[in-house]
């Protein structure tokens, strides 16, 4: 909430303007009223006159501050009290697919697919604090890490713990992966229903193929951004497993089913991205998020305190004070 202080009509400060034309005359027609009386003396009169003499042009002066503060008092000035309250209208609801076999592990990004993957997500996820997010994890199979959600801590602890573990069947469902994402979003009553399906390969293993998991995304109206990871070329990636538990990498063919991935994408009204490196994966995630706004409504309450009532009271307090010097104190004198 913060107050600010406006005139509502500043055009009477045009007003001022007499102020000037004001003193002119009345120092005209002080002068034109003076008379000239030549005495012997006036020792009689400077005792009890001389004081009121030099104090007379404060009644002018009263009057010139009245009529200031109406001219101030007719510009109506006023506080402005404003406090502001967002509303979410229109949710979107977002489920991050994610390929964690073991090619996740390559080193063509930095440090390895997965951890950079995992990176920029994350800060996806806290530029949407409005939107419930949920993430599904996938390789030869697939299972929901965490149901969709408002609460970012959660996700955002889930994804932390996003890791090649080997429990999941090695491979590349991308069928299981978008069924199982299909079926988190397909209840949802969110105006978008989004998910982003990221992974390094091609469909080589799971029961549901791909084509028809994009059919049912259609069915329930859920649209679906693909991206496609790795270099172009060759990648130093896992080929083994040694006796110690340690991976053994070796240089590989990169193969990404972009045909697939960008049929997904097209089907579902999506869009498919190819990231290549880091930076390539930080921008994917940008403009998803710029694609994919959810509508807030700002309501302003405005109120206003009027400061004008002051300003004429004492402007009446200031005419009758001149009114009552002008014809007691002064009155002799005018």
């Amino acid at each position: 909430m913060f107050e600010n202080f406006v005139f509502e009509n500043p055009q009477f400060f045009w007003l001022f303007l007499l102020l000037p034309l004001a003193i002119a005359w009345y120092i005209w027609k002080r002068n034109k009223q003076q008379a000239a009386l030549k005495i012997s003396s006036i020792k009689g009169f400077k005792a009890s006159a001389s004081w009121l003499t030099k104090l007379k042009p404060t009644l002018f002066l009263i009057r010139l501050i009245a009529l200031s503060l109406i001219i101030i008092a007719l510009a109506r000035p006023r506080t402005v009290d404003v406090s502001t309250k967002t509303k979410t209208t229109k949710g979107i609801d977002i489920v991050m697919a994610i390929d964690v076999s073991a090619s996740m592990l390559a080193k063509d990004l930095r440090p390895n697919r997965l951890e950079a993957l995992k990176d920029v997500a994350a800060e996806f996820i806290k530029d949407r604090p409005n939107d419930r997010i949920g993430l599904v994890v996938y390789a030869g199979e697939s299972f929901t890490k965490t149901p969709i959600t408002s609460d970012k801590s959660i996700v955002l602890g889930s994804m932390k713990d996003v890791k090649y573990d080997n429990v999941l069947e090695n491979g590349t469902a991308i069928g299981m992966g978008l069924a199982t994402s299909v079926n988190r979003l397909k209840d949802s009553k969110a105006k978008s229903k989004v998910i982003i399906l990221l992974t390094d390969g091609s469909n080589n293993a799971g029961f549901i193929d791909p084509k028809i998991a994009s059919e049912l995304a259609v069915e329930y109206g859920i649209k679906t951004y693909t991206i496609g990871i790795g270099t172009n070329g060759m990648a130093l990636a896992p080929v083994a497993i040694l006796p110690n538990g340690s991976f053994q990498y070796g240089r590989v063919q990169v193969e990404i089913d972009e045909d697939l991935l960008k049929e997904i994408a097209k089907a579902t009204g999506g869009k498919y991205f190819r990231a290549t490196n880091n930076k390539k994966l930080e921008q994917i995630y940008q403009e998803i998020d710029k694609l994919e706004k959810t509508d807030i409504e700002e309501f302003k309450f405005y109120n206003y305190e009027e400061k004008f009532r002051s300003l004429v009271l004492l402007a009446g307090l200031l005419v009758f004070v001149e009114f009552l010097l002008r014809y007691t104190v002064f009155r002799s004198f005018i």
